[in-house]
Parts: structure tokens; C-alpha cells; sequence
């Protein structure tokens, strides 16, 4: 028998709905749910939790293969969290933009300036490049809520936002003559693109 039905032949042994059972695992309702369905298994501490709350071993509750199974699973789990976290930082950084002197002032003043004082470019440009460092910023703290939640299709969303972002916001940039802020939405996007691709070689 395999771990997914073990653990929900014991969950209905006690007469615990999944609910309850997510309360007292202090884990939530969708994990309960994946692993009743056979969609992943828990981390090592988790086990340890089911273990401890069912009295029965971790070798009767899991056969060897599913414990490196599970461990592999709970380092992919890991690896996803750290990049999303990382992804989700630099996504909030470009709101130094918004002070930073890094924007031309076009013929009004030969030096750099930020945001909020730039006069030399029309008003609807400084209100694209306003809304981009918004919406970016505002990708950034929905990766940390995110975070707090088992939602991975709902973060791998946003990373390819949080790319798409960071890709509207150099081609933006670069357009229109503002190479400094650019190209630090470059740096973001290579970063990203770095962390991305190294977490798929480590999975």
C-alpha cells in the first residue's frame, strides 16, 4: 500500500475530516488533499508530525523509495521558495527608482534627476514610467503573499509576470532615452533569468 492511501485509511480511522487533521499537522488543507491524492509527498518534519499523531513508524507509514521521494520533493519545494523570495525582492526594487537621480532631464538640465522632478519630458511618459515601477513593485509584495500560501501554479504566474515586467520596463526605458533606469531593469531581468535557469538545473 502506498503512502497516499495509508495516510488516508488513518486519517478515517480517527474520523478526522482534512481540515481537522490540516489543524492538528498545523499544515494546511491543500497539503492534506495533495498528499491523500498521491500529488506529493510531505517534508521530513512533516512525517515526523504524522508519525508522532498516528503512533506508527515513518518505515511503516513509508517505504524507502517514497522517503527519497519525498526528500526530493521537499528540495524542489525549497529551491522554488528561495528564487520566488529572491524574484519577489528584486521586483520591489526598481521603487528606488522613484528617487534615485537616474532619469534624463532632456534639454531643462544636463544632469540626472529623479522621477519626481524630471520637467524636460511630457507628462504622459513620466505617467508610463510611474505606473511600470508601480506595477513591478507591486508584483514584488504579491510574491510575498503568495509565498505565505501553497499556490504554485499561482507563483510560477508571477514569476512570468514579474519577467514580462522587467522586460516591458528596459525595452521602456531604453526607448525612450533612459539608459540608467534601463538598465537596471536589465540587470533585474538577467538575474532573474539566472536564478530561474539554475533552479531547473538543480531540480
Amino acid at each position: 500500500m502506498e503512502f497516499n492511501e495509508k495516510f488516508r485509511e488513518l486519517r478515517k480511522a480517527r474520523s478526522l475530516t482534512q481540515e481537522e487533521l490540516a489543524e492538528a499537522l498545523f499544515v494546511s488543507r491543500t497539503a492534506i488533499s495533495k498528499w491523500e491524492s498521491g500529488r506529493g509527498y510531505p517534508s521530513l518534519d512533516s512525517l515526523k508530525e504524522i508519525s508522532k499523531f498516528f503512533s506508527i513508524s515513518i518505515d511503516d507509514l513509508i517505504c524507502p523509495e517514497e522517503i527519497i521521494s519525498a526528500a526530493k520533493d521537499e528540495k524542489k519545494e525549497c529551491i522554488d521558495k528561495y528564487i520566488s523570495l529572491i524574484c519577489s525582492t528584486l521586483d520591489i526594487l526598481p521603487v528606488l527608482l522613484l528617487v534615485m537621480p537616474v532619469f534624463g532631464n532632456g534639454t531643462d538640465s544636463p544632469s540626472s534627476v529623479s522621477l519626481y522632478a524630471i520637467t524636460g519630458i511630457s507628462t504622459w511618459i513620466k505617467t508610463v514610467f510611474g505606473f511600470l515601477i508601480g506595477i513591478t513593485v507591486m508584483n514584488g509584495i504579491c510574491g510575498f503573499i503568495i509565498s505565505r500560501f501553497d499556490k504554485p501554479v499561482w507563483n510560477r504566474h508571477r514569476l512570468v509576470t514579474g519577467i514580462v515586467l522587467s522586460i516591458a520596463g528596459t525595452a521602456v526605458f531604453i526607448l525612450t532615452r533612459q539608459p540608467y533606469a534601463g538598465i537596471i531593469y536589465l540587470i533585474i531581468l538577467v538575474v532573474k533569468g539566472v536564478l530561474i535557469g539554475r533552479g531547473r538545473s538543480l531540480r
